[in-house]
């Protein structure tokens, strides 16, 4: 069923299942894991880890809330094709959100006591850009994404050195999002303003201080 036609009820339980799907426990991706295949040193020390897992505690809390965003923005996508385009971004952030949360569960670290704020923050910062139209949420996604590629690139730099699987998981994260916002530029995506963008990146950098502690 398409998403412009779902019932107020439908749209709830769509919410609830996706958030269910991000929390610790929830399923696993159908899409492998980069650091399955990708050799691991045994010298970390303590604290290489906790510094690596906080960073994937951060990761994982971005995700979370790339997917609720896409998930709010279909909800109220004014087309087909633009729903469909946000849907298929937003089973690659599900793999995302699976890839931290195996990779945190490795480090021995937990996910962010606030992702269920973030999730749900997301969906309605989602659902508030698709209402603007369909190019200023295209646009939207293109410079979310652009921000997380920079924050991607920031994470690469932190990692302990030793600690290639995480990285395997980010470059490949970093991939992705480069491609889901050349993507939305290519479907139309209009250039947000300069305060609108500087709120993004006050948000975004609200949420990984918070997210790397608590």
């Amino acid at each position: 069923m398409s998403d412009l036609h779902l019932s107020p009820l439908d749209r709830l339980l769509l919410i609830a299942d996706q958030a269910l799907r991000g929390l610790p426990g929830g399923s696993r991706s159908a899409q492998p894991s980069p650091a399955d295949a990708t050799p691991q040193a045994d010298d970390l020390t303590a604290e290489e880890r906790r510094h690596a897992a906080a960073l994937m505690r951060v990761n994982h809390a971005g995700e979370l809330a790339a997917q609720g965003l896409y998930l709010g923005q279909s909800l109220t996508a004014r087309t087909a094709d633009t729903a469909a385009h946000l849907r298929a971004a937003g089973a690659e952030e599900k793999a995302h959100v699976a890839w931290c949360r195996e990779r945190l569960a490795a480090l021995g670290g937990r996910a962010s006591l606030l992702d269920p704020a973030w999730f749900a923050g997301s969906v309605a910062i989602g659902a508030l850009a698709g209402l603007a139209g369909d190019a200023w949420s295209l646009g939207f996604i293109a410079e979310t994404e652009r921000q997380v590629q920079a924050h991607l690139d920031e994470h690469l730099h932190r990692l302990p050195a030793g600690d290639e699987r995480s990285r395997a998981v980010i470059e490949q994260m970093r991939r992705d999002e480069v491609r889901h916002g050349e993507d939305a530029r290519r479907a139309g995506g209009r250039e947000l303003p300069a305060p609108v963008r500087g709120l993004m990146r006050l948000a975004s950098k609200v949420m990984t201080t918070t997210a790397y502690r608590v």
